[in-house]
């Protein structure tokens, strides 16, 4: 089988830096064109044997899959291009607004696509053993979700912990945005029975930690992950590039990648 040629989008950031060494240094795969902004300081940097261009269309059309760790309104961009030239797409990018999400679900139609807020194996295991905790412990616990990440990350809460309260609500049968509250402050009275609390630590460069906390009568129960380094991020992305090989079009998550449904 021939190599898998990848393509990355924001190729000059710190994601894109750690996604390009991960491929190099995967042998199924092929480099195929690195990409960013226009404007970008990182046009016309060499990396990997290539150089980073500013040109959608050409880098999309270099590959059979696009990585995209950037923001919303490049995203939407490469999505177009995509979906137009009929390649896959990895999407890792967060703070996606309704508009843009509905254009993935559309764009699903045409191509095959995997997204999730997280692509780290072991963050996706955190899913699975917070929704395991929410429907044995249930509304008697209340539920905390502290976020930790670098100064320069420009969401808040993250998709991780939004995704975190989304499964847990879902298993508790809540509305979420109903039930969440983000950070407290002044005289905010006894805490709702059915309440989601979201807390964001930003500072230095914490790569990713993420807690649940159960606080129930006399025990709490915590579910913590520490990313250590963004590769568990590249190398879970490179998992699903691998996957959508040969999909048919359709919105694939890390649960469908994983064998976890």
């Amino acid at each position: 089988m021939s190599k898998l040629r990848v393509a990355i989008a924001g190729a000059g950031g710190k994601m894109g830096q750690t996604l390009i060494e991960a491929v190099l240094a995967d042998k199924s795969l092929q480099l195929a064109a690195l990409l960013d902004a226009k404007g970008s300081t990182a046009i016309g940097r060499p990396a990997g044997g290539l150089k980073v261009g500013s040109d959608v269309g050409k880098a999309v059309a270099a590959g059979d899959v696009l990585i995209d760790f950037t923001r919303p309104e490049g995203t939407i961009e490469h999505l177009d291009a995509c979906a137009r030239l009929g390649k896959s797409i990895v999407i890792g990018t967060t703070g996606i607004s309704e508009p843009l999400r509905k254009a993935i679900l559309q764009a699903g139609r045409k191509i095959p696509i995997a997204m999730s807020p997280n692509f780290a194996v072991g963050v996706n295991a955190v899913f699975k053993l917070a929704e395991v905790a929410a429907g044995i412990l249930g509304n008697d616990f209340d539920v905390e979700i502290v976020e930790a990440h670098h100064r320069h990350k420009v969401d808040a809460p993250s998709g991780t912990a939004l995704k975190l309260g989304e499964i847990i609500s879902s298993v508790l049968k809540q509305d979420l945005s109903s039930t969440s509250v983000h950070g407290r402050h002044g005289d905010t009275g006894a805490r709702p029975a059915k309440q989601i609390g979201f807390h964001a630590i930003r500072g230095g460069d914490i790569v990713g930690e993420h807690t649940v906390i159960f606080a129930g009568t006399g025990e709490r129960v915590e579910v913590t992950i520490r990313s250590q380094s963004r590769l568990t991020y590249a190398l879970g992305a490179l998992r699903a590039a691998r996957f959508l090989r040969g999909k048919r079009a359709g919105l694939y998550d890390m649960k469908d990648i994983l064998g976890l449904k």
